[in-house]
């Protein structure tokens, strides 16, 4: 039998401690439901897409629900039992670390913690912290501290500032256009220049960066700020990684593949905030893409993580 091969750097864990804390506070992801997790169904799972190991993260809202100090706390029962779902099976799990922004100072203090103490992948980063998005000047001290560990940051969606659409849950919409939303803000506020060392994963093939990536470099250097060129732009933009989670369409994957740079598509599943059969849906599409150069469809399962993530190389 075939071992499964891919690394999945978009797969959510749903710790206990977490998924009571939304309950107590009356909330949920964006309008969608908070599944049932364990490290037993996710292995299941992963057996089934053929996904070696799968790298965790809480999902939105993230941690910081309300006070500082009870998101301080949050955050690091969160990342404390994520350390230990790895411990446990270093083989099939990664983990990406929960920081409590927007308080900056605690966010600094958990990331240190968890990627020296717990051994974290990276850090996630919600595309926004109560309405402040990632390119605000006020983060620039978690930035730099990222940049001098080099680290894996994956950039997760969040619900934008506004209200729902309509019997619209935030995943179906306003997840793809808040990452792109941050990721333009980084890019305008000089973060992605500044921190070359930091690797930043995007959502979801990134919102509709992809697509519409020139459009933010022709207008930026016209109309935005003419002392950076095109060029300039272009350069930050393409810095960003892209997972294939919910994105592996028709549409979206010719996008993608001819905006990312080499070695910057990873995949991606979304499980369990997205079921299974929305796994096999979209992995449809990714194996049967005609227009793959050599070697692009293995690079995209495994080989560009590897490149992120050695510890889970073969």
């Amino acid at each position: 039998m075939e071992l499964p091969a891919r690394i999945d750097v978009h797969q959510h864990i749903v710790p206990p401690v977490w998924a009571r804390a939304l309950d107590s506070r009356g909330l949920d992801s964006g309008g969608w439901a908070i599944p049932s997790w364990t490290a037993e169904s996710a292995i299941a799972m992963m057996d089934q897409q053929g996904i070696a190991s799968g790298v965790l993260s809480v999902t939105a809202p993230g941690v910081h629900l309300d006070s500082d100090a009870a998101a301080r706390d949050l955050a690091r029962a969160v990342n404390e039992y994520g350390a230990e779902v790895v411990k446990d099976r270093p083989d099939r799990f990664g983990h990406f670390a929960s920081v409590p922004l927007p308080d900056v100072d605690a966010a600094v203090a958990e990331a240190v913690y968890a990627l020296d103490t717990l051994h974290a992948d990276g850090v996630v980063l919600m595309s926004n912290a109560h309405g402040r998005y990632l390119g605000d000047p006020d983060f620039e001290p978690l930035w730099a501290e990222l940049d001098r560990r080099a680290a894996n940051v994956f950039v997760h969606p969040a619900q934008p500032p506004m209200p729902l659409l309509p019997g619209t849950p935030a995943p179906l919409a306003d997840y793809v256009f808040d990452t792109t939303r941050t990721a333009l803000n980084l890019v305008l506020n000089g973060v992605m220049s500044r921190y070359p060392n930091v690797r930043v994963i995007l959502s979801h093939g990134g919102g509709f960066l992809p697509y519409a990536a020139y459009r933010f470099t022709g207008l930026t250097s016209m109309a935005i700020d003419p002392d950076r060129t095109e060029e300039d732009v272009l350069r930050d933009l393409k810095r960003f990684y892209f997972d294939t989670a919910l994105s592996a369409s028709p549409s979206a994957l010719p996008a993608l593949l001819a905006f990312a740079e080499p070695g910057h598509v990873l995949y991606g599943s979304d499980w369990p905030f997205a079921p299974q059969e929305a796994g096999t849906y979209y992995n449809r599409y990714l194996t049967s893409y005609p227009n793959f150069t050599p070697g692009q469809a293995k690079a995209i399962d495994r080989d560009n993580a590897e490149a992120l993530f050695p510890r889970l190389a073969r």
